[in-house]
């Protein structure tokens, strides 16, 4: 079994399915969600943002935004492929999708950029969760915040992922999802269902602390992963669970 799960991790899947689940990853006594059905249909493109020299945000203390992003994209790998949902993984690794020819850091981004949009456009009938880290002078401010792209159905999906979030990991979370910039080239740039989920502030010293420690991180894949996997088609928020503490 590949990095993160044993067999018991496959029996609790098999056995007791994605609720059960996800109290075994977040150590619950308490099932976090209660999902009405699991029956996905779309392939989930997991995107873990950034990557290779591009290492996006960096916090005071040196963690860089890329590698988070990557270890949360695998956890969530482990997840879906274990619970046998269709799903794809732009990078496994800490590297670039820059075209070979690309030679400064700039033209590495824009090439690996339009590389990704080619790769989720040749996903047929895909939905995009791209995973980043948060900055911001400020270190005060703190929490997971959804963003969708300007394409149908992706502002259902981030409310819902939202919800999940408050309901199972951060209950003091206010945020509300929000339109993505369009500043932001990968979400404005393809026609499928989109959300980018910013996990945290790597600008706040307790956030980072969470983000970097695998446990979280497991919490986090498994609330995401239960969200995708509950996902209703009206967006209606189903999520009556109880917080991780």
């Amino acid at each position: 079994m590949k990095r993160l799960f044993g067999s018991a991790a496959v029996l609790v899947l098999t056995a007791f399915g994605l609720t059960a689940a996800l109290g075994y990853f977040c150590r619950q006594s308490t099932p976090v969600i209660a999902p009405s059905s699991v029956s996905p249909v779309r392939p989930l493109i997991l995107d873990a943002g950034h990557g290779g020299e591009d290492g996006g945000a960096v916090s005071p203390s040196g963690t860089v935004e890329s590698q988070i992003n990557l270890a949360v994209v695998l956890k969530l790998d482990d997840v879906l492929g274990l619970y046998g949902a269709p799903h794809t993984l732009l990078r496994g690794e800490d590297v670039s999708l820059h075209d070979p020819e690309a030679n400064t850091l700039r033209e590495k981004k824009v090439s690996d950029l339009k590389n990704r949009v080619t790769a989720i456009t040749a996903t047929e009938g895909g939905t995009l969760l791209s995973i980043h880290q948060n900055s911001y002078p400020d270190s005060r401010y703190h929490g997971t915040q959804v963003f969708y792209a300007p394409t149908e159905g992706s502002q259902d999906l981030a409310r819902h992922i939202q919800a999940a979030i408050r309901a199972a990991l951060q209950p003091e979370n206010s945020r509300e999802c929000k339109q993505i910039p369009d500043t932001v080239y990968l979400m404005n740039h393809i026609d499928c269902p989109a959300v980018l989920v910013e996990c945290g502030f790597l600008t706040n010293p307790e956030e980072e602390a969470m983000l970097c420690e695998e446990s979280y991180q497991k919490k986090l894949a498994a609330v995401l992963a239960a969200a995708w996997l509950t996902a209703p088609e009206t967006g209606e928020d189903v999520f009556q669970g109880t917080a991780v503490p």
